[in-house]
């Protein structure tokens, strides 16, 4: 394979995937621009979150090629923390949090996660002690709306919020690339506006996203790019005016979105 171009971060080539009889990916192909918010959208069962599963290690594909910054994903035994090791973090549809921590240590733990299982600074950024930390957790907290509540107990949270702080979790890891697979289910509006409008900020200091979203007015105010898969297979991609008149587009929603 060619080297990957400097700009592009992660690079998905002629992967497949199936479950027995079922065909989840059909050659795949996808690149991922440098500090772009790369969209992928589709109906339900169209093989979006495993797509975003085979990019973090935890499926591995039948074929193809995945790359990130230069290293291929699919070769040898990387592991889903040896892959967030290398600069990619993941939002999952089900909240991932510790909710016998208050919030403010939930968003502090990942600072220290050490691939080997232990703790220790961020492996992304120089050493940091605790109150550095601390404070950048606090201001994650403070930009999502949640400051308030830093020192309650993260199980108690509603499912929206759950998934709130889940990105504040990701995000003090300083990612090169985070995946967000539907970052704003189960909020309002104000909520979803909020998170909006946080993701636009780290997108002006340059972080790359794949974002996952049936939300399309979330799609809209964040893409600069769109993919769209149905049955397992990448039928449209384009700038989010192309694809909003899109036939295929509208096709494969049967009108369940408005696109």
């Amino acid at each position: 394979m060619s080297a990957q171009p400097d700009n592009i971060v992660l690079e998905i080539a002629g992967v497949n995937k199936a479950f027995g009889g079922l065909q989840a990916l059909s050659d795949i192909n996808l690149r991922i621009e440098q500090g772009k918010t790369h969209a992928i959208i589709g109906p339900n069962g169209a093989g979006k979150s495993t797509l975003l599963n085979t990019c973090i290690g935890l499926l591995k594909p039948d074929s193809g090629t995945i790359r990130f910054l230069g290293t291929d994903l699919t070769q040898g035994d990387l592991k889903p923390h040896d892959i967030n090791q290398l600069g990619i973090s993941r939002v999952f549809q089900t909240p991932a949090i510790f909710p016998d921590l208050s919030l403010v240590q939930n968003v502090m733990l990942p600072a220290f996660a050490h691939k080997e299982g232990t703790f220790r600074f961020n492996p992304f950024e120089p050493l940091r002690d605790e109150k550095d930390v601390e404070d950048e957790a606090m201001a994650l907290l403070e930009d999502l709306g949640m400051a308030e509540q830093a020192h309650h107990h993260a199980g108690n949270l509603s499912r929206g919020d759950k998934r709130r702080l889940e990105l504040a979790m990701c995000l003090i890891q300083h990612p090169k690339l985070l995946l967000l697979d539907e970052p704003t289910a189960g909020m309002a509006r104000h909520d979803t506006n909020r998170t909006i409008d946080l993701l636009k900020k780290i997108k002006a200091r340059g972080m790359t996203k794949v974002i996952i979203e049936h939300d399309m007015h979330v799609v809209f105010s964040l893409a600069d790019r769109i993919s769209v898969l149905a049955q397992g297979k990448i039928i449209a991609e384009g700038h989010p005016d192309e694809i909003k008149g899109h036939p295929k587009v509208r096709e494969a929603y049967l009108g369940s979105a408005e696109i």
